[in-house]
């Protein structure tokens, strides 16, 4: 059995802040005397990733992801716990290790932005050692499938927010790294981005053994690439598994679509069912998960159905639903 691309064994990081007393007073009392509050960025988080896998993980704003991120990228270390990326303890920093991954931060930038990209990605093949007519043939490629060939000599500052990611990943992929950390890679980009990020990941997957960490605001993007997803919140992780599972465990209703032509039929219904969703002839209703079947057969016999669906609830419901679990 091969080993775990990436381990998180009990993972925490807690930060402490300074608690100034009001006053003069105070200020004095300080001076011999600190109070500190303690926040716990990430608690006690444990996982492990296969090699070749891309996996989701999730959680509101605060929950803890990039910091686990930037301690597996050794950016940070933990204040206790351990873990392991392809066999390296992330903050020791080692040259093999630094040569093995990368991260990618939607909200930061990695490329020089009064260069050319060209000339940025020419730095990232020195510091990175590698060969020039390798590097070429790689830029020259992903460039290619990312549509920003025609944009290899623009300043970066002069690039759009969604050409800017796309050379962002060239620069990150440049050395063909087999862990790749992505935190946030589609924020504030276009739809029409976003789908040319998720299609590149995939076909980048289908060419290249490379593991993937994703965070993402985008549901879109999860249910497009992960099959698996991690979930924490406040710190702890909630979930680790399918995203089916999620909707199985954490939703209790379902939705019952029904197309109904005829006008009087529908009205009737609406009368009788006020929270339901009409659009045209098609009326959608939230029903309690364990009475979906029950109540499909029953409107079968009472209305004059053309179409008749039972759907899940969208896998965002299902998340809300799981935080709120966790703050009850």
């Amino acid at each position: 059995m091969d080993s775990p691309a990436i381990e998180a064994r009990a993972l925490t990081k807690i930060y402490r802040t300074y608690k100034k007393t009001p006053g003069f007073a105070g200020a004095i009392k300080d001076l011999f005397t600190r109070q500190y509050t303690e926040t716990r960025a990430a608690d006690s988080v444990t996982f492990t990733i296969a090699p070749g896998e891309i996996v989701g993980f999730l959680g509101p704003n605060g929950a803890g992801k990039t910091t686990t991120l930037k301690m597996l990228a050794g950016l940070l270390h933990p204040t206790s716990g351990t873990a392991t990326v392809l066999g390296h303890i992330p903050w020791r920093r080692s040259n093999d290790f630094k040569r093995r991954f990368s991260l990618v931060m939607g909200q930061k930038n990695q490329l020089w932005w009064d260069l050319p990209a060209a000339e940025s990605l020419e730095l990232n093949r020195v510091i990175y050692g590698i060969p020039r007519e390798q590097a070429r043939r790689t830029i020259s490629a992903l460039a290619d499938i990312l549509g920003v060939s025609a944009k290899l000599s623009v300043m970066v500052r002069e690039l759009s927010l969604g050409e800017r990611m796309k050379f962002e990943l060239i620069a990150a992929l440049l050395h063909q790294p087999s862990v790749l950390l992505l935190d946030e890679p589609t924020i504030g980009l276009d739809v029409v981005s976003q789908r040319t990020v998720r299609e590149f990941l995939h076909h980048y997957r289908r060419t290249h053994p490379v593991t993937i960490l994703l965070t993402s605001h985008y549901m879109q993007d999860v249910r497009e690439l992960c099959r698996r997803v991690i979930i924490i919140d406040g710190g702890r992780l909630r979930y680790d598994g399918s995203l089916q599972g999620i909707i199985d465990r954490f939703s209790s209703e379902k939705i019952i679509a029904l197309t109904v032509p005829d006008d009087s039929a529908r009205r009737a219904f609406l009368s009788a069912h006020p929270a339901a969703h009409c659009d045209g002839a098609c009326i959608r209703l939230r029903v309690p998960r364990a009475s979906a079947a029950d109540l499909s057969r029953q409107f079968l016999q009472q209305l004059p159905l053309t179409d008749i669906s039972i759907e899940d609830l969208p896998i965002e419901d299902a998340i809300r639903a799981l935080f709120k679990e966790n703050t009850t």
